[in-house]
């Protein structure tokens, strides 16, 4: 059994969600069917008329195994081992009378909800899984069956899913990128604690994202008042090595020899130090008017008329 820390979140999901049981017989079917459907591809074989389900977890396959013999009243058969070419330790089912069982699970039509649920769990179980969230946000289902794998989108769609599908390799992709679909399809197979985990990674994630957008944020003002204050120091000093400061209107050369005082002070701070104090739209416009008589010092001096 592997340890808690070590199963993926996709393998917390389909431990939670094998416990579900549908409300009724017809959800069982719906559920059957859409795990059968997803890997029928590699379980079903036509010239034996057989279903051959290799299914990982001992639960799952105790599960199916009871709900098929007492159901369909027929031999099943219920063998452990390896997989081919694989080290993992699986339970097989074998059925037989395939056609019978693929016809009678076929006659739910997932007309209700709750069967759409079960169908989609089934699904989930066989070939689905979510990528840690904490890395991303990815759910999918894979198959090797075009016509199941649009079946699988048609299904979500009906409960308001906007899933894509994609190829990858041999194999077709149904896939949910939105954090907030992939919560609601969590819900809708009934993965409540998975669910709860996803969201409390989801709400960690998005006050991080908030608190770097805002630090991100304070930065570039930051920014943009030391640029400023280099800027009106640079003037001011401009116009003191070239004209002296006592050139200003008293108003603008009492800014001028704080800024310089200040370097580091606010357009509020520099405000404040003013008898009577104004606000920070009358300091920037105090200092552009510093600004336009450095530039015009600067063009008298370009014309030469210094």
């Amino acid at each position: 059994m592997a340890s808690e820390e070590s199963k993926t979140f996709s393998s917390k999901i389909k431990e939670e969600i094998i416990k579900c049981c549908g409300e009724n017989i017809q959800c069982m079917y719906a559920e059957l069917l859409g795990f059968i459907l997803s890997c029928s591809e590699n379980c079903l074989n036509t010239n034996t008329n057989t279903i051959k389900l290799d299914i990982e977890n001992d639960e799952l396959a105790k599960k199916y195994f009871t709900f098929l013999k007492k159901t369909f009243n027929i031999n099943v058969e219920l063998m452990h081992g390896n997989m081919t070419n694989r080290k993992k330790f699986v339970n097989t089912i074998v059925l037989k009378e395939a056609r019978f069982i693929l016809s009678t699970l076929s006659s739910n039509k997932l007309a209700d909800i709750c069967c759409k649920r079960a169908y989609l769990r089934g699904a989930f179980l066989a070939v689905g899984s979510v990528s840690d969230p904490q890395k991303g946000y990815h759910l999918e289902f894979v198959s090797s069956n075009s016509e199941y794998a649009h079946h699988i989108q048609s299904v979500m769609a009906e409960i308001n899913l906007d899933a894509k599908v994609v190829m990858r390799k041999n194999n077709y992709v149904v896939y949910l990128k939105d954090g907030s679909q992939i919560v609601d399809l969590l819900n809708i197979i009934g993965a409540h604690i998975a669910l709860m985990d996803f969201e409390n990674i989801r709400i960690v994630k998005e006050v991080r994202n908030n608190i770097n957008r805002l630090v991100n944020c304070e930065i570039a003002n930051l920014s943009k008042t030391v640029s400023a204050a280099v800027k009106q120091i640079e003037d001011i000093t401009y116009i003191q090595d070239t004209k002296g400061l006592s050139y200003l209107p008293p108003n603008l050369e009492i800014l001028a020899k704080n800024r310089l005082l200040y370097k580091e002070a606010s357009l509020k701070e520099l405000g404040q130090q003013l008898d009577p104090p104004i606000g920070k739209s009358g300091i920037n416009h105090r200092f552009k008017k510093i600004a336009d008589i450095a530039m015009q010092i600067r063009e008298e001096r370009e014309r030469g008329g210094f």
